[in-house]
């Protein structure tokens, strides 16, 4: 993707992730809310499952410093990606004073690799995959679609509400429109891949059914292995596949949420 190839320099990633495809696959990390220290076990760590290839192509939703992205390109050679966040760039460095590095890094190296395609897009509704304008789905670099993989790691609306059930109707419907989303981008064998926490509320958004209600299935569901992508957390993958015969944002936050209302008050003050 651009110059000539160089060697690229060795960085670690502060993230965990999770994936769900059209065969179905679901990561899920330890419960967050438990703070019991495990006994370590005399057993060997089995080999952690890599669900991606070199010549995947693969689309990132909701990144948040873009540190797995550069996992990704760094640790597993994965030089055919499209990243993504929910948020606009200004915004993003407000959160994540780190992702501005991490995005500079990851476009220096892959401008200096003929081989490369890697985009990376800012303002990119999970829910709205491949629209354009000022919809937020990304546009044709998106739309276009064919990937192996669409990645959404630990998909959740904020905090909208204290509220668990309300939590809990909000974040099933991010995952039913991004599912909606996301299918029609699918390569013929890819896959969608999410990572969530295990336990509650999590356990209570039942992602299994819902993936079954859009037409997928889980493919498989392996525990996430942190010594494959450094600095991230133990965690739960779930793969989902269409069944034979045939999100919403990465994040709303309040201040998107205030800005509907605010929108919804303007309409009905033109109206009276």
């Amino acid at each position: 993707m651009g110059k000539s190839a160089k060697q690229k320099r060795n960085r670690t990633t502060h993230h965990p992730y999770a994936q769900i495809s059209k065969r179905g696959s679901l990561q899920k990390a330890p419960s967050a809310s438990s703070g019991k220290k495990k006994k370590k076990s005399t057993h060997p760590s089995p080999p952690p499952t890599i669900p991606f290839n070199p010549s995947d192509r693969i689309l990132l939703v909701g990144e948040g410093d873009f540190s797995f992205a550069y996992s990704l390109y760094t640790h597993h050679s994965c030089h055919n990606l499209i990243a993504t966040c929910y948020d606009d760039a200004a915004t993003l460095a407000e959160k994540y004073p780190q992702s501005t590095q991490y995005i500079r890094d990851l476009e220096s190296d892959a401008y200096e690799d003929e081989e490369a395609d890697v985009k990376v897009l800012h303002g990119v509704d999970a829910t709205k995959l491949g629209k354009g304008g000022s919809v937020g789905g990304g546009g044709k670099e998106v739309r276009k679609g064919g990937f192996d993989e669409v990645v959404f790691n630990f998909p959740h609306v904020g905090g909208l509400t204290r509220d668990v059930n309300r939590q809990v109707r909000h974040n099933q419907e991010l995952l039913v429109n991004f599912f909606k989303a996301a299918i029609p981008l699918l390569a013929p064998a890819g896959s969608i891949i999410i990572t969530i926490f295990e336990g509650e509320p999590y356990s209570l958004w039942n992602i299994r059914d819902l993936a079954r209600h859009v037409g997928l299935k889980v493919g498989r569901s392996f525990k996430f292995q942190a010594e494959a992508y450094p600095g991230y957390k133990h965690a739960r993958t779930y793969i989902f596949e269409r069944k034979d015969g045939e999100e919403a944002q990465y994040q709303q936050t309040r201040a998107k949420e205030k800005r509907k209302k605010k929108d919804e008050s303007s309409d009905s003050d033109e109206d009276d």
